[in-house]
């Protein structure tokens, strides 16, 4: 009954003072809202670069050339990274399942009266695989077709586009850089990754592009696929071991490539992806102080106002303790329907954001929950002294003030 005491009278005297109390709720109502709507936007960063990362490929390790220059001051890469390296590690390290040489560059690519420089990656037949490449039409190169340097190509969607103008590019001759290049694949559209678009690309055989198109002896990189379940920093041990053996480098001397997992890729950025969540986290929930010192202002007016009604209730018996109960008990519903009015805005937010922008949202119901319990320990907090203040009234000056 007590309770129900409480809630009622609370009730009727924020009523009393509708737009005081919406004035008192509204930092709350913002600041709730705000929280899980940065909160919401940061895990929703989050979930997109995982996807993003994981739709490089699977299970990946990329193994790259080393940046050349002193101190501190890097210049170029060294031209030092051989088939001979990715067929040691290849026979050498048992974890690794597959992998493909890398040559990476751009070119000159025409089709009739269509003209565009495109990316081109030269790879095995193993890329595909170990990049989550899938075909829409047609089917990647052979292992034979590399051999041979065939000059044959998989075309990006985007690519595609660009030349064809929407027709099936199977089939059809385009030169590159002056070579003539018959397409006999189609990617699936992947989506542009922002620092990189997979569907603006041509991919043809390793070997085509080294000696024919770019006329290197050397190759850009080596991207690795890993056994599902085995500890990737044991497997970058061995293949480190490897590659120091291959390049004949003391165990004293630094490293002439550079080796990275998709882990500590992923790690990374969910790192950078924390930090902003936090950041906006902590700059929306400001706006929540900011309400609670809202709430002590206008608690302490209506101590001010109601003094007379508290000189009434301790001549009629209530103690210090049941003013204080009831003070505080109002600004902490003040703050409950706040925060209430809050979480509902911040998922509208959410999903208002979702319809309208390509970036989404990721709402965690802790995050909710937290925002709440923060809103109702703010009332609750700067509600203390105004309540403190009124139980602490002399019943006689009280009685006596008008």
């Amino acid at each position: 009954m007590l309770i129900l005491t409480l809630i009622k009278v609370s009730l009727k005297s924020l009523w009393a003072n509708k737009m005081r109390s919406f004035l008192a709720t509204l930092g709350i109502i913002i600041g709730v809202g705000a929280v899980i709507a940065m909160l919401a936007l940061g895990e929703g960063a989050k979930r997109q670069i995982t996807q993003k990362v994981s739709s490089l490929g699977s299970n990946l390790m990329i193994l790259r050339p080393g940046q050349k220059g002193s101190r501190g001051v890097q210049s170029s890469t060294y031209d030092n990274l051989k088939l001979e390296d990715a067929e040691a590690i290849l026979h050498k390290v048992p974890e690794v399942l597959q992998l493909s040489p890398v040559i990476r560059g751009s070119a000159q690519v025409k089709y009739l009266n269509q003209n565009t420089r495109v990316p081109i990656t030269g790879a095995a037949v193993t890329y595909f695989s170990i990049r989550n490449f899938a075909l829409q039409h047609g089917r990647p190169f052979t292992d034979a077709e590399t051999r041979e340097q065939a000059r044959l190509a998989v075309i990006g969607s985007q690519t595609a586009d660009d030349l064809f103008k929407g027709r099936s590019p199977l089939g059809k001759v385009i030169k590159v850089n002056g070579l003539n290049f018959k397409i006999i694949g189609l990617l699936k559209v992947k989506g542009d990754e922002g620092w990189y678009n997979p569907d603006n690309q041509l991919i043809i055989p390793y070997t085509t592009a080294m000696k024919q198109l770019f006329g290197l002896d050397y190759l850009g990189g080596i991207d690795l696929q890993i056994k599902k379940g085995v500890d990737p920093e044991e497997v970058k041990k061995k293949i480190t071991a490897v590659m120091r053996h291959q390049h004949r480098i003391p165990a004293d001397m630094p490293l002439d490539f550079t080796l990275q997992s998709q882990a500590e890729v992923l790690e990374t950025l969910n790192s950078i992806t924390l930090a902003l969540t936090l950041l906006l986290g902590g700059i929306a929930s400001i706006s929540l102080l900011v309400g609670g010192i809202g709430i002590m202002n206008i608690m302490l007016v209506t101590v001010t106002e109601r003094t007379r009604e508290i000189g009434i209730r301790k001549a009629l018996g209530a103690r210090n303790r049941d003013i204080l109960r009831q003070f505080l008990f109002e600004s902490t519903l003040i703050s409950l329907i706040g925060g209430g009015i809050g979480v509902a805005l911040g998922i509208g937010i959410c999903y208002l954001i979702d319809s309208i922008f390509s970036f989404s949202t990721l709402i965690q119901p802790t995050y909710v929950a937290i925002a709440f319990s923060f809103s109702a320990a703010v009332g609750t907090f700067f509600g203390f002294y105004p309540a403190l203040r009124a139980a602490r009234q002399d019943p006689i000056e009280a009685l006596r003030y008008e």
